[in-house]
């Protein structure tokens, strides 16, 4: 058998019989024109002759960082901000690598800047069928007043240009379903909110009367369905408070409100009924003050006072007028707690259903100066706002990525 050296192009093949086995020939780089805080994508075209290449290799200088991809462009993340970079690029195949490229264009990564947050997640559904608990408001965190269940104000949240943000506005979870009289309709959990490293819990479910079950935890705890001194869920540390506790008092018929944002909810009472819904808390972070995450108010018997009214912030009281009686949903977009419902005097009816809990938001706020957002498919936005030196954007429903330019 003969084997001889093949020189194609750039690259030294070895061919025996029919069968080339060569290194690719190096690609030809592009001009690098989308780069951010810490990252850049360089474009690249494959060389058309010779062996194919399986994978393509950006190294910048300074640094040496790198970043793979069979296709152009070539994304190199982990690069330091405010620096100025070159790149070169090299195929690869089984049988190893081209030559490099010349450098590219010269690039200076951009200086990252602050963002503040509000953060409030969907709050807890209110339970169904009268004397349950109302739901607790989503847990709310913010840059720019103090927060629920325990008053921390947070930090601004360090960003990059060009980089990818996930973004989650939480849903209100639903009020207890209508059914028979006795049935366990507890209300559902509110979903969280989330911005980038920044979740908020979804509200606490209020329970219900049947069993005396305490209320769900979770960024403000729901309040608690009827029972002797039952107790309401637990908040998140720095989100919520936690929700009332159900009458103490075997055949007493007032659930426990839905901690709020910004205080407990109340508790049942055997002569008052249902607790109020604790209070949320005020924010400014669009200019104009607007009170989010109230918790839901409890609910009660016929025979035993007034269903809770909601906190402020949202929340769904419970109906004060005789005969069954569906809680109110809690506010969308302010995370407020779903009411629980009013039963009335005919016990052999169906019991009404809970109210729901409202949908959380996101809104985010940055110098004007330092950049424009871009909201990705699969949320819902207000149009972006000015406030003075400020823009703001609002972001009401759904999950995908924001970024900024």
């Amino acid at each position: 058998m003969t084997v001889k050296s093949v020189k194609t192009g750039n690259s030294a093949s070895l061919a025996v019989g029919n069968t080339s086995v060569a290194k690719p020939h190096e690609p030809t780089i592009g001009t690098i024109s989308t780069f951010g805080t810490f990252t850049a994508d360089v474009p690249f075209t494959a060389a058309t002759l010779g062996a194919t290449a399986t994978t393509f290799t950006a190294t910048s200088s300074p640094d040496s960082v790198t970043g793979s991809s069979s296709t152009s462009p070539i994304t190199v993340n982990g690069l330091s901000s405010s620096t100025s970079y070159t790149f070169t690029v090299k195929a690869t195949n089984a049988n190893g690598d081209s030559v490099a490229t010349a450098a590219s264009n010269s690039i200076t990564t951009t200086a990252p800047f602050n963002v503040d947050y509000l953060v409030v997640a969907g709050g807890g559904g209110g339970a169904a069928g009268g004397h349950g608990g109302g739901g607790g408001a989503g847990g709310l965190r913010s840059t720019v007043t103090a927060t629920g269940g325990g008053g921390s104000l947070e930090s601004v949240h360090s960003t990059g240009k060009n980089q990818n943000y996930t973004v989650t506005v939480g849903a209100g979870g639903g009020g207890g379903a209508a059914g028979a009289y006795g049935s366990a309709y507890s209300g559902a959990q509110g979903s969280n909110s989330i911005f980038s490293t920044i979740t908020s819990t979804g509200g606490g479910y209020g329970s219900t009367q049947t069993g005396g079950g305490g209320g769900g935890n979770g960024g403000s705890g729901g309040g608690a369905g009827e029972g002797v001194g039952t107790a309401g869920g637990t908040g998140t540390a720095n989100q919520g408070y936690a929700g009332g506790t159900s009458s103490g008092q075997a055949g007493a018929y007032g659930g426990g409100g839905g901690g709020g944002a910004n205080a407990a909810g109340s508790n049942g009472s055997s002569s008052a009924g249902g607790g109020a819904g604790g209070n949320g808390v005020a924010v400014s972070i669009t200019g104009s003050s607007v009170t989010y995450a109230g918790g839901g108010g409890g609910g009660t018997y016929y025979n035993a006072g007034n269903g809770g009214a909601g906190g402020t912030g949202g929340g769904g009281s419970s109906p004060s007028s005789s005969g069954n009686q569906p809680g109110n949903a809690g506010t969308a977009n302010l995370g407020g707690g779903g009411g629980s419902a009013r039963r009335g005097s005919d016990v052999a009816a169906d019991a009404a259903a809970g109210g729901n809990g409202g949908s959380g938001v996101v809104i985010l706020r940055w110098l004007t100066a330092d950049g424009s957002i871009t909201v990705g498919a699969g949320l819902t936005a207000d149009a972006t706002g000015t406030d003075g030196s400020y823009s703001y954007k609002k972001l009401t429903a759904g999950t995908g990525n924001v970024s900024w330019a």
